[in-house]
């Protein structure tokens, strides 16, 4: 393990954290767990939302923003991770407006998957 980093209880939370450090050196990161807002089982890793600040956006469109973030964590996003909501701001719009916006709420699409709705019960 490496250090503070990584959180035993929460590998996919741990792991997305160390791979934004690593290739954009934020400025700013956040990285929100939003599962628990979703119908999943309790302790899930699968929905998260990220806000970061780097230099490696200034010049980018935000759609090329988001496709740099997504990139970096294609494993996450090839295996637990679900749904991914992220706010890419270069250090000076972070500076500018740290406001961060409300993920949108659940609309329970895999509450009508055969699979998910075994997977939790009653839970649901």
């Amino acid at each position: 393990a490496r250090g503070p980093l990584i959180s035993m209880g929460k590998p996919v939370e741990s792991s997305i954290r160390a791979k934004l450090l690593q290739a954009l050196q934020p400025v700013h990161l956040e990285v929100h767990n939003e599962s628990s807002m979703h119908a999943v089982p309790r302790g899930s890793e699968t929905h998260f939302k990220v806000v970061i600040a780097s230099q490696r956006f200034a010049g980018l469109p935000l759609l090329q923003r988001h496709r740099l973030v997504n990139e970096i964590l294609q494993a996450e996003l090839a295996g637990p991770v679900h749904a991914l909501s992220i706010q890419a701001k270069t250090p000076q719009q972070w500076e500018e407006n740290q406001s961060v916006s409300q993920s949108p709420g659940c609309l329970g699409g895999s509450r009508h998957d055969p699979h998910m709705a075994t997977k939790l019960g009653s839970q649901g």
